[in-house]
């Protein structure tokens, strides 16, 4: 059967120097990376605001977390939430959690309480560790949850002495003291709780074994949990380097996307850290830091999501950056349109770069990238071929129907980073993961495409409603059922506004109920409602009041109308400016 479908595979021939199958490490994501701290004990596995990290230190910081993790009482399938950015008490922590053979729930530290509450409850996650700032919203919703301790780290922890001056005049100062006899775990105190500890805290975990939980929308629009194998992080970080032949153990990628996100925690942490690479932590992103780092650190490889490039190319710093470093420039999380491509590749031939941005495509049910833009061929539009052993096909939308090249279908895809399910929702993993009579098992993944007869695949957009705004996923349906929860609201619509930084951004239509006042002060009232219950990348930046809403001949909101309603405004406004 396997046959039969290499037989469909038209990208094989334009593949390159990228084998078409791979031998992948059958261990679990930390052996794989301990593997790699032999091999290079002294390379840096990770910068910190100008800290380094050598590979020696951070596997001894690793298993001195997963000795202090066992001490407290996780054991083999606990699940442990990391609420944290980008920084290297969250990298010590998730190794730590595979060691001990629990599973890492990555979740948004910016999430709003209620969103934490879901998370923690979903996953039925038994210990969480967040940074001091975050606190709070776990004190708040803790009695609710399942979760017996809360460990507490800190920035400044980990920063050098100047830095740590810096950051505390700057940043830290601003940050809520903690009370002394508050019920939590402070983080030097619980590496300490690792002394306690002297044998069997390792634990065999095994390629198909759970280890990471992830979140994306599914095929219904709701959150739900991912849960990820060994196999798929260690297969995507093999996958990416042999689509990159050009890389080399002690290249360094400019790590600013999030850990709770596939293509941060997949590509930009583990495949760096599998295959020797150095890692720098960027714990918040700002436009103008990332292109300080850019130029300062001599980064090899970037990647983000298209917000990222559209800002990069607006700042003045960058006029006379040399960016010859770079090998790689990588854009996904959300489409590229061909404009910004091009002003892409334009800025970087300007900046003395000899390569050009390549885009992919993944969803978070595959960890991220499964399709990527080859180094010796491109088509414009196109987001590449798919990485080795990983197979596409478009098919008539929900069936196993395959349409011929050039037709427009559902995207469907297979191959050794495909999820093991959907935690806790059995009729949607069965909806979105279906065995064909290939052998294969496909994912259904909602977005519509096209395949041409190379085998480059083109994205169309998404059959499922949903809004991507600086590369998060935002579902309409959750910030309405917010909405309409609000006792003014009668009825409510949330869509997504083309913008040329974010790409889209989040308005609100609203019925208020009567008696209600359609003005600045219910406005507010209702954003301080969202405040409380959405998370600051899903905040609606606006909110209109209408009289009513549009509807479709069965009763539904017309959302479509309210968004060529917005089109129209966005182009008559572009037609006054040039007049």
């Amino acid at each position: 059967m396997q046959e039969n479908v290499t037989a469909k595979a038209p990208w094989l021939k334009n593949m390159g120097d990228v084998p078409a199958h791979l031998d992948y490490f059958q261990g679990s994501i930390f052996e794989a990376v301990e593997l790699t701290a032999e091999k290079y004990p002294d390379y840096v596995a990770f910068d910190f605001m100008g800290k380094p990290t050598t590979y020696r230190r951070f596997i001894q910081m690793v298993e001195k977390c997963a000795k202090s993790l066992k001490t407290i009482g996780i054991r083999a399938g606990d699940k442990v939430t990391i609420a944290m950015p980008n920084c290297p008490q969250a990298i010590y922590m998730f190794y730590a959690i595979n060691l001990v053979g629990g599973i890492a729930n990555m979740i948004h530290p910016l999430s709003a309480e209620n969103e934490i509450e879901f998370y923690l409850n979903e996953s039925e996650s038994i210990t969480v560790i967040t940074l001091d700032q975050f606190y709070g919203k776990f004190e708040a919703i803790r009695k609710n949850t399942k979760i017996v301790n809360i460990i507490i780290a800190r920035i400044r922890d980990e920063l050098s002495k100047p830095i740590k001056m810096g950051y505390m005049l700057t940043e830290g100062w601003k940050i809520e003291k903690i009370p002394d006899d508050a019920p939590v775990i402070r983080w030097e105190e619980f590496l300490r709780l690792g002394n306690a500890c002297f044998w069997n805290y390792k634990v065999e975990r095994k390629a198909d074994d759970p280890a990471v939980i992830l979140y994306s929308g599914g095929t219904t629009g709701t959150t739900k949990g991912i849960l990820l194998t060994n196999l798929n992080f260690n297969a995507l970080a093999a996958q990416v380097v042999s689509a990159n032949p050009m890389f080399r153990p002690g290249d360094k990628m400019l790590a600013a996307m999030p850990i709770f996100h596939g293509f941060g925690l997949g590509v930009c942490i583990h495949t760096m850290l599998y295959n020797g690479g150095r890692c720098l932590l960027v714990p918040r992103f700002t436009p103008k830091s990332y292109g300080k780092l850019i130029t300062k650190a001599r980064c090899n490889f970037i990647a983000g999501v298209p917000t990222l490039y559209e800002a990069l190319l607006r700042l003045p710093s960058m006029e006379n950056a040399d960016m010859s470093c770079l090998k790689g420039v990588f854009s996904g999380g959300d489409s590229l349109s061909i404009e910004l491509k091009k002003k892409c590749d334009v800025f970087l031939y300007d900046h003395k770069a000899t390569v050009q941005i390549r885009e992919g495509y993944g969803t978070t049910e595959c960890v991220t990238a499964s399709c990527l833009t080859p180094t010796h061929m491109v088509k414009e539009g196109s987001i590449g071929l798919p990485f080795p052993d990983t197979y596409y096909k478009i098919v008539k939308p929900g069936t196993d129907e395959e349409l011929p090249y050039g037709q427009e279908g559902e995207i469907l895809i297979a191959g050794p980073t495909v999820m093991k399910e959907y935690i806790n929702h059995p009729e949607e993993t069965a909806q979105t993961l279906r065995k064909h009579a290939d052998g294969l098992t496909w994912v259904y993944t909602g977005d519509l495409g096209i395949m041409d007869d190379d085998g480059f695949v083109y994205f169309k957009g998404r059959i499922k409603r949903m809004i991507v705004t600086s590369g998060y996923n935002v579902y309409p349906n959750q910030i309405e059922n917010i909405l309409d929860a609000h006792p003014y609201v009668h009825m409510s619509c949330v869509i997504g506004v083309p913008d040329e930084y974010k790409m889209h951004k989040v308005k609100a239509f609203i019925m208020v109920k009567e008696g209600i006042a359609k003005n600045d002060e219910t406005k507010e009232e209702l954003l301080k409602h969202c405040r409380k219950n959405i998370a600051k990348y899903a905040m609606p930046y606006d909110i209109e009041f209408r009289d009513e809403l549009p509807k479709t001949l069965v009763g539904k909101v017309a959302y479509r109308i309210l968004e060529e309603e917005e089109a129209a405004k966005r182009a008559e406004t572009k037609i006054n400016d040039v007049q």
